[in-house]
């Protein structure tokens, strides 16, 4: 058997994953076995695959990145996971090691950074970006707070107002988070209560002006 490192790898980005691998099989200590191009995609096949270590972007279709690094660490919880995002602000790096990421690295990353990364997880120890460190340093100098601002929305009502926002039915909604459409009703009216709105129409613009989905083609949702 070998005793190679198994690395999953989940973008929405095909070329993106391409590249990925490209450069991770230049290393034979690591094996890539599967890739997902969507949240929903990447549990169903992570579970089945079973990874030593997860690299993950945190804005992608069906399922965010923060909501796939919580689940797979519900089940999976000696599975690393690396973060490698465009976002280098505060709220992205707290709320991405609240979920209990391993490593946070940023996109334009160089290879020799990702091995850095990749090395430090497997070492038990805590990546991130020197840079993306830095920023997270001076939005606490600037806005004086430690933690992102008060989020009313649960784990759970930000998945499905993202979905909300990016056209899905309830149905649709309920079959991809495994769930009731009544339990996705009841979401749904929790979701409005909260937050003072009185239609799906006023559901899918909030989403869209607060950053839990956009209209397709654009970058999609924050947690």
């Amino acid at each position: 058997m070998s005793d190679n490192k198994k690395i999953f790898i989940v973008d929405d980005s095909r070329l993106f994953r391409e590249g990925l691998k490209a450069i991770l099989c230049q290393d034979t200590d690591y094996e890539i076995i599967g890739e997902a191009s969507d949240g929903i995609e990447a549990i169903r096949l992570i579970r089945r695959s079973k990874p030593d270590l997860v690299i993950l972007d945190l804005s992608m279709p069906r399922m965010n990145g923060f909501s796939v690094i919580r689940e797979i660490k519900s089940i999976m919880p000696e599975t690393k996971i690396i973060v490698l995002s465009i976002h280098e602000s505060q709220e992205y790096i707290l709320n991405a090691m609240e979920a209990g990421v391993d490593g946070y690295a940023l996109k334009d990353a160089s290879r020799d950074e990702l091995r850095l990364a990749i090395a430090s997880v497997f070492e038990g120890k805590r990546y991130v970006n020197p840079e993306a460190a830095d920023q997270v340093i001076l939005d606490y100098l600037i806005e004086g707070k430690q933690k992102p601002s008060f989020d009313p929305l649960s784990h759970r009502e930000k998945e499905i107002i993202k979905l909300i926002g990016e056209g899905y039915q309830n149905k649709e909604i309920a079959s991809m988070l495994n769930i009731s459409v009544k339990t996705v009703e009841k979401h749904r009216t929790n979701i409005l209560g909260k937050l003072d709105l009185h239609n799906s129409a006023g559901l899918t613009a909030y989403a869209f002006e607060h950053g839990y989905a956009t209209p397709k083609g654009g970058p999609l949702s924050k947690a």
